[in-house]
């Protein structure tokens, strides 16, 4: 019984360093950025 805990607990671990190395992997190479537009709002000020 102590084996198997061990070999699951193992395989857990493996698992993890794997998703962690394929998310910063992810982050370093996913393209991320926003797309951009050029906004322009009317401003109506009071000055009075």
């Amino acid at each position: 019984m102590g084996r198997i805990i061990k070999l699951l607990f193992k395989l857990l671990l493996w698992l993890a360093v794997l998703g962690f190395i394929g998310l910063a992997g992810y982050a370093y190479l996913g393209d991320l950025t926003p797309d951009q537009a050029p906004v322009s709002l009317p401003v109506t000020l009071d000055a009075n």
